[in-house]
């Protein structure tokens, strides 16, 4: 979808728009998202991050998935001035050094595309502010924005919630547009990790340890996510982060391994594209797998026996030619489990 078609979408007399969902851990669903929450999802974003009719906001994230349309409506709602470049992995590459550019949402691969080019690295500090989302900013990133000179967010959302409900400043010098639920205080280290739900959604955990999100303005009903996630109280405002999926879970010998902790102490010390996954097994029950692309499997096994607790090293690695990932940018879990397990 183009953004003119989108354009069109948004201006007919329906009051929904179909959005299909990221993929990360199956088929991509078709849901319905009511214009009037989009609407309201765009003012708090926008609200949140202090952006003014007028601010320029880069449209570089395709149409077909709700980050890319919420961009579109926060600019149509809010009276921002769109520069649309062809979504890809390098979206700074074309964009004029004399754009002063305001707000712009970016998957991790198209920042460390442009962490990786000299002159789109320029561009990419000199955003106000710099939303990513769409997947998790590894340790070695996270280093790098951290200096940046303005503001750079991590957000937690999906398809259900309208794109984000929480964010996280990731560069703790910055000051500016600290009114995430107006606390002065969430920027400093302390912050590793934590989100701040934005103003108007509440968060809880269910019995089984994952995430409940109550944004009655975004979300017609109450969210029970499959997000494994830790709350606390700091300065009488609620945060949160997340340790893993509910579904990421592996049960080894008994073991509970969560799939993305082991990635997250392997990411460091792997020098190629992996992803962490599971298949059957007659011993365990389940067993741990890691596809990795062009790689050297004994080097590998050496890494994960050097780096990573016994009950989590990897019973068996996999070369593949490309490590499966969503069009968005996430791992695609269904996808890896199949050819761990020999489906594919």
């Amino acid at each position: 979808m183009t953004l003119q078609q989108f354009i069109a979408q948004w201006q007919d007399d329906n009051d929904t728009v179909p959005v299909y969902t990221s993929g990360s851990t199956g088929k991509p669903k078709l849901m319905h998202a009511e214009k009037a929450r989009m609407r309201a999802s765009a003012m708090m974003t926008c609200k949140a991050l202090q952006l003014q009719p007028g601010d320029k906001a880069l449209i570089c994230l395709p149409m077909d998935y709700i980050a890319g349309k919420m961009m579109v409506v926060r600019s149509l709602t809010c009276g921002l001035q769109m520069i649309e470049v062809e979504p890809s992995g390098h979206p700074l590459a074309s964009v004029s050094d004399a754009e002063d550019i305001a707000f712009v949402a970016m998957v991790p691969l198209q920042v460390y595309n442009s962490l990786s080019c000299e002159e789109e690295c320029r561009k990419l500090m000199a955003i106000k502010n710099l939303l990513i989302g769409g997947g998790a900013i590894d340790k070695e990133m996270e280093e790098r924005l951290r200096t940046f000179p303005n503001a750079v967010w991590s957000s937690y959302g999906m398809t259900e919630t309208l794109s984000h409900i929480a964010l996280r400043k990731v560069n703790d010098n910055v000051n500016d547009n600290d009114n995430v639920n107006d606390n002065d205080n969430v920027n400093d280290n302390d912050n590793l990790g934590w989100y701040m739900p934005l103003p108007g959604v509440a968060v809880s955990l269910a019995d089984d340890g994952c995430l409940v999100i109550d944004a009655p303005q975004v979300c017609q009903a109450v969210l029970h996510t499959n997000d494994i996630a830790e709350i606390a109280s700091r300065d009488g405002y609620l945060r949160f982060r997340i340790i893993g999926r509910k579904d990421n879970v592996i049960c080894s010998g008994g073991v509970k391994i969560q799939i993305e902790e082991v990635e997250q102490a392997l990411a460091p010390h792997i020098p190629c594209p992996f992803v962490i996954t599971k298949r059957p097994s007659e011993k365990y029950g389940e067993e741990v797998v890691m596809l990795a692309e062009q790689a050297d499997i004994d080097h590998l096994f050496m890494l994960c026996r050097n780096v990573l607790p016994r009950y989590w090293q990897p019973k068996a690695i996999i070369s593949v030619s490309k490590v499966p990932m969503t069009a968005t940018g996430k791992p695609a879990r269904a996808e890896a489990q199949k050819i761990a397990s020999g489906e594919i």
